[in-house]
């Protein structure tokens, strides 16, 4: 192991083992390094690697601290990594949002506020029922935040948040050319959010797996192995760049 990921590892531990609770503030540099036996060069890298992932948080002048570690914080490393994925491995992340936003749903209708689910629904109401593709998008993109964090699942919700970017092109893409996506995105938005408030969490489990399955298959249907049969707005990757070849969903199922 590199010395740098030895003081990695090290620090983590004193995390695990709960010598470093969040918010306290690390040993000096020197007094560190000596106690882990290693040079504090090592160690200032190990910190800067720790610092880039949201663990640490260097103050200038006051020294070393360890974040929150809130999971919204933390998944901050993951939503970076997923922005730089390319091309049809949008429908990969699809695939993990229907596993993981039905489960969301379902555990929003039993511990989602009547405040919230209020609130859900004005943002709905608000929309009207003719709305833009742009309003539509902005509106869904509200929605299925406000889902997240009423499954009153911190770490669940950081994780869905971080998949929004990289299906955010497809879901512009089918409001822009699918014939009544828009509507239909709508009336699904309403039938989870009427389960979630009749309190019936299978129901709210089947209609999310029904509304980002629909994303999914049109998205199947649309992205083609040959660079130039894609939709402009879904090519990312350059025309140099190899292209993965595209299982069709319902042979990965």
């Amino acid at each position: 192991m590199a010395v740098t990921d030895t003081a990695i590892e090290a620090i983590k531990q004193m995390i695990v083992s709960g010598e470093l609770q969040p918010g306290d503030r690390l040993p000096r540099e020197a007094d560190l390094a000596a106690r882990l036996g290693l040079s504090r060069n090592s160690l200032r890298e190990a910190v800067k690697a720790l610092a880039l992932i949201r663990v640490l948080e260097v103050r200038q002048g006051d020294g070393t601290y360890v974040t929150s570690l809130d999971p919204a914080l933390l998944m901050e490393t993951m939503a970076f990594v997923l922005d730089l994925q390319q091309d049809a491995s949008v429908l990969e992340f699809f695939e993990v949002r229907r596993i993981l936003e039905p489960a969301a749903a379902a555990r929003a209708a039993l511990r989602m506020p009547d405040t919230e689910v209020t609130a859900m629904r004005a943002l709905l109401d608000d929309l009207g029922e003719d709305p833009s593709a742009d309003d539509q998008l902005a509106c869904d993109v509200e929605f299925h935040r406000l889902l997240a964090i009423g499954s009153g699942n911190r770490a669940l919700a950081s994780i869905i948040e971080s998949l929004r970017q990289p299906t955010y092109r497809a879901r512009i893409w089918r409001g822009l050319t699918q014939t009544g996506a828009v509507h239909r995105s709508l009336a699904e938005h309403r039938s989870i959010l009427d389960a979630i408030a009749a309190r019936e969490p299978e129901v709210a489990r089947a209609w999310a797996t029904v509304h980002i399955a629909g994303v999914e298959r049109w998205l199947n249907e649309m992205v083609s192995p040959e660079p130039d049969a894609a939709p402009a707005v879904l090519r990312t990757a350059s025309a140099a760049s190899p292209r993965p070849t595209i299982r069709p969903i319902r042979q990965r199922l």
